[in-house]
């Protein structure tokens, strides 16, 4: 439509080719996972040997993409790629010469890519997210088959943490029954000799653009300043995680990962589970607050009321709103902290007092409307981390 904005133009055209999708649009909207991601799942067998890496889009399922959001992502992973483990040096030469053609291939592409327009873009990025997830939902159904583990490995430019005395576990958790995917969770456990019965877990909704890896220094700082475990997970296609970045997923992975965390972290003691979602991540902890009635608390970390209203206040495109929160907190039944700067130009910090005004009146605990401080940056600085994790153990310490 020569009338309408690129941007709406390449929406539309992903709506169509989706079938009328709400939830591809609102992906492609809201979703924006680091690539490369941050940070490294290494591989590794029972026997104790390091599995060889491979990169996601090498080798794809040729077969039809046409599938809905829904649908079931599993695959059979190509035949090189198991040839490749457990074949012939001339097997592996074969697969790396294919590498260097992809390489090359690729760069041609980046070329043209800088031609298209972002109609095409948008529906070649939703393509190749499909792909990559057949790939990497067969891979992890493998692994988990021959008890592979994992060995987490943070991108090396990424600031150090402090140093934490407990337990690191890489662990991939799945799979999710409709999908077939398994989500990459990294768990920061307390120390034995440091557990009490009122040790808290915190499972961590991370924000947009970033993954476990750039969590990782303020995983290590909560979990040695406030004494808990943290739970720090991917949202389905970002990171090592499988399948595609949809709502509906990240609905389905923080159910994985509570249920996870409840019986291996919490020693089935929901009252000692934390949810803790930033940003986009308020998305998932809300519902998944809304839902279980004996969780321990609720943290809300630059929070929005709900996705299509951080662009615009207007309801007129009500039908492709996604993450409700502002309909969802009111059913929570924990107590519930609200972070918020007040420089917040990405999500005006109104939406965080919203949210801490529909809690219901007994639950509301003490908020932090951080003065000057935006959307990323709350706790940049010595002073303000400290001031952050004052704030968070006395909340925590509120708590039965």
């Amino acid at each position: 439509c020569c009338c309408c904005p690129p941007a709406i133009e390449a929406l539309f055209c992903l709506w169509c080719k989706s079938g009328c999708s709400k939830s591809a649009v609102a992906g492609a909207l809201t979703f924006f996972p680091p690539d490369p991601p941050l940070y490294k799942f290494h591989r590794i067998s029972k026997d104790g040997v390091q599995l060889p890496e491979f990169e996601d889009d090498v080798i794809v399922d040729s077969g039809d993409d046409s599938s809905d959001d829904d649908s079931n992502d599993e695959s059979v992973l190509d035949q090189s790629d198991l040839e490749y483990e457990s074949g012939t040096p001339s097997d592996r030469a074969k697969y790396d010469d294919m590498k260097k053609k992809k390489k090359s291939a690729d760069k041609k592409k980046k070329k043209k890519n800088k031609k298209k327009d972002p109609a095409v873009q948008l529906t070649e990025r939703n393509l190749k997210l499909r792909k990559r997830a057949k790939t990497r939902n067969s891979r992890d159904r493998r692994d988990a088959a021959t008890k592979v583990r994992y060995c987490f490995e943070p991108d090396p430019r990424l600031a150090k943490p402090p140093r934490f005395s407990g337990s690191m576990d890489a662990v991939k958790i799945g799979p999710q029954k409709k999908t077939g995917a398994y989500v990459a969770a990294v768990i920061y456990r307390v120390r034995k000799d440091k557990l009490t019965d009122r040790t808290k877990t915190i499972i961590y909704s991370h924000g947009n653009a970033t993954d476990v890896g750039a969590m990782h220094y303020i995983s290590s700082v909560l979990a040695r300043s406030c004494n808990v475990n943290v739970v720090m997970y991917d949202y389905s296609g970002y990171g090592a995680s499988g399948s595609i970045p949809l709502e509906a997923n990240t609905y389905r992975d923080i159910k994985m990962v509570y249920k996870y965390a409840l019986e291996q972290v919490a020693d089935g003691d929901e009252s000692n589970i934390v949810v803790y979602g930033q940003s986009v991540g308020s998305g998932p902890s809300c519902y998944i607050a809304s839902k279980r009635k004996n969780v321990g608390g609720l943290i809300l970390h630059s929070p929005f009321m709900s996705g299509m209203r951080v662009l615009t206040p207007s309801r007129a495109l009500a039908c492709l709103d996604i993450f409700p929160n502002i309909d969802r907190i009111k059913k929570v039944d924990c107590p519930v902290m609200v972070i918020h700067g007040q420089l917040d130009e990405e999500v005006d910090v109104a939406h965080g007092v919203a949210l801490h005004n529909a809690v219901k009146s007994d639950l509301r605990r003490e908020c932090w409307w951080v003065p000057d401080r935006g959307h990323n940056d709350i706790t940049d600085g010595p002073g303000k981390m400290s001031e952050y994790v004052r704030r968070l153990k006395a909340y925590l310490n509120q708590l039965e």
